[in-house]
């Protein structure tokens, strides 16, 4: 086992936990960034396929740290990825809660909040993109993840639904 490589892996995540603001799958531009392009751990497509396999088990949302801990340096990555994320970031919700809580009336907790949440929300958008990048390659692919989007926004209907066609369309090699 490289001990540089779980070093590396633990820096990068421990920095990346501080920043998990609406959880991890919020980080996934960055990660992506790291562990393909940055340190080329691995390929757009099989940093695709861990990401669905994490979002298709039950689970949180920080399985995807794990996988990718392990793919990259086996069972000691996957405990130094999935500390590093959950660690800080649990110690300092602890911390913070208290407060939180404490100053719930207060004009500066308010500003936050409100500003918090746009924040999230692009992050989470800029995780879609990295993904649809990372593993659509042709027009028909992005014509479907285009067209689930819009319907997922557009419709009540539920998303497995479109999860299945997807799923189908993939089958009959549309994609």
């Amino acid at each position: 086992m490289n001990i540089d490589i779980l070093v590396e892996l633990a820096r990068q995540f421990l920095m990346l936990s501080l920043l998990s603001i609406g959880g991890v799958n919020a980080l996934i531009p960055e990660i992506h960034r790291q562990i393909v392009d940055v340190n080329h751990w691995m390929a757009d497509a099989q940093f695709t396929e861990l990401f669905a396999l994490s979002q298709a088990a039950p689970g949180p949302n920080f399985l995807i740290v794990t996988l990718l801990g392990l793919f990259i340096a086996g069972l000691p990555g996957a405990m130094v990825t999935t500390l590093a994320v959950c660690g800080p970031a649990s110690l300092f919700t602890y911390f913070v809660a208290h407060l939180w809580d404490r100053f719930r009336d207060a004009r500066w907790r308010i500003i936050v909040q409100r500003a918090l949440a746009p924040v999230t929300v692009g992050l989470m958008f800029a995780s879609g993109y990295v993904l649809t990048r990372a593993s659509d390659h042709s027009i028909a692919a992005y014509a479907i993840t285009t067209a689930s989007v819009v319907l997922m926004l557009r419709t009540r209907g539920n998303p497995l639904v479109w999860l299945a066609a997807a799923a189908v369309l993939g089958a009959l090699g549309v994609v």
